[in-house]
């Protein structure tokens, strides 16, 4: 999810940067064109995943909730979004081992998600034995990494005290990327990007074969057919 989930930012970015350099040479030439901003056709998938009572939002106020599990936050994914999101969707019942329990709708086509231990990952629980090691290293590195990390013992002696360090379980694992990647965006706007365009010939990596639908499709979803009409 996280991968799709940046992929989805990257694709608007492109998207956006592209088209509208390429309009506003329309301009420049004079020729008679209506703005069309191409980038937000990724926005209500994007504010299906990040804004509050979102997926990532959901998953990440679940972590926090004693008793959560993955059912509860499956349920309440289904009661806010099922039949009231276009972008969000119940996929067919398989005999799969790992069934599909959701689908979200995402720029390149629609996405199965399996929700199974998505609550423990995203707490990412760190031992605590294993933290008080890594601090009390003899490595440099090691110990400066660790430095500011609170276990659990530390937080309960330094509490009501002096300035809040972090925790292992005050930031999960969804919001830590979600930061990461609003630096990213941000970096990117503030530069000039060049784009290199890649193209899977076939998804059974023999040479000499060209899977015609398959680059049909990628050639659609990374603006190649957009630039060129």
């Amino acid at each position: 999810l996280a991968i799709n989930y940046t992929n989805e930012k990257l694709q608007q970015f492109f998207n956006h940067h592209m088209f509208v350099v390429e309009q506003e040479e329309y301009k420049s030439e004079q020729i008679e064109w209506t703005f069309v901003d191409f980038g937000m056709d990724l926005q209500a998938c994007l504010d299906l995943l990040e804004k509050p009572l979102g997926v990532l939002s959901m998953l990440e106020e679940e972590c926090i909730v004693p008793k959560a599990t993955d059912k509860t936050y499956l349920d309440k994914l289904m009661n806010q979004h099922l039949g009231k999101n276009p972008k969000f969707g119940k996929p067919k019942a398989t005999k799969k081992k790992y069934p599909a329990h959701f689908d979200l709708g995402h720029y390149a086509g629609p996405v199965s998600y399996n929700v199974t231990g998505w609550l423990e990952k995203n707490k990412d629980p760190v031992n605590e034995t294993a933290v008080k090691v890594f601090k009390a290293s003899k490595n440099a590195l090691m110990a400066d990494v660790w430095s500011d990390y609170l276990t659990a013992e530390e937080q309960a002696e330094q509490k009501g005290g002096g300035k809040k360090k972090k925790g292992g379980s005050f930031m999960t694992v969804s919001a830590v990327h979600r930061e990461q990647l609003e630096h990213l965006m941000h970096t990117l706007h503030e530069t000039y990007p060049h784009f290199v365009r890649c193209i899977i010939p076939n998804e059974v990596k023999t040479g000499g074969i060209i899977d015609g639908p398959l680059v049909y499709n990628q050639l659609t979803c990374n603006g190649v057919l957009e630039g060129i009409r």
